[in-house]
């Protein structure tokens, strides 16, 4: 009598005389086709990003920052890149965002609304609000503070991108850049030359 458990797999013989091995154990092809839309998702979220935040500002010469506070609430919450592109003075209109220093010369900057423009001894100012604030900012904002008017913003990444300097976050990007490239490439190449394996 044959003992169950001490039953082993065989090859077996076809109807042609050749050897049939076992079948391998396969991951399913809706599993493999989950996953393939997955590694595609992130490729193109992440491209977009780069695109979006590095290659699109510098060919327009705009410059990213990022919310730290809750004043531009809900549109622009704390995390939100901003970026920022420069327009003449005399083209700014209430209702732009504009994105300035709080002092001449001085790093620190705000992001906030025009909301109305002000003559202080002969010199035009800008009045700006944050959206989530009940009354304007105390100062009139003053021609030689404006860095430029909000282009676009991209919720959530700022926290992400402050964590690291610019020179290491620009060897990142660009090494992010060509894996991704490379990574598409040798998809598109292995789809275009992959053949089905056939068990003889």
């Amino acid at each position: 009598m044959i003992d169950p458990r001490e039953t082993t797999v065989v090859a077996a013989d076809d109807a042609s005389g050749a050897t049939v091995a076992p079948r391998a154990h396969r991951t399913p092809r809706w599993l493999r086709a989950i996953g393939a839309v997955l590694v595609w998702i992130v490729i193109v979220v992440s491209l977009a990003a780069i695109t979006a935040l590095v290659l699109v500002p510098r060919v327009a010469g705009a410059t990213p920052y990022t919310i730290l506070t809750g004043s531009m609430e809900p549109d622009m919450p704390p995390g939100t890149i901003v970026v920022v592109k420069p327009q003449p003075f005399d083209q700014i209109r209430q209702g732009d965002v504009i994105t300035y220093q709080i002092e001449s010369g001085k790093p620190m900057v705000v992001t906030h609304r025009v909301v109305g423009v002000d003559v202080v001894a002969g010199e035009t100012r800008l009045v700006t609000q944050g959206d989530a604030n009940d009354a304007p900012d105390a100062l009139s904002v003053r021609e030689v503070q404006v860095k430029g008017v909000v282009w676009y913003h991209v919720p959530m990444i700022g926290y992400a991108t402050n964590l690291i300097d610019d020179q290491t976050k620009g060897i990142a990007v660009r090494v992010l850049g060509g894996l991704l490239i490379g990574y598409a490439v040798f998809a598109g190449l292995s789809l275009l030359f992959k053949r089905k394996k056939v068990t003889i």
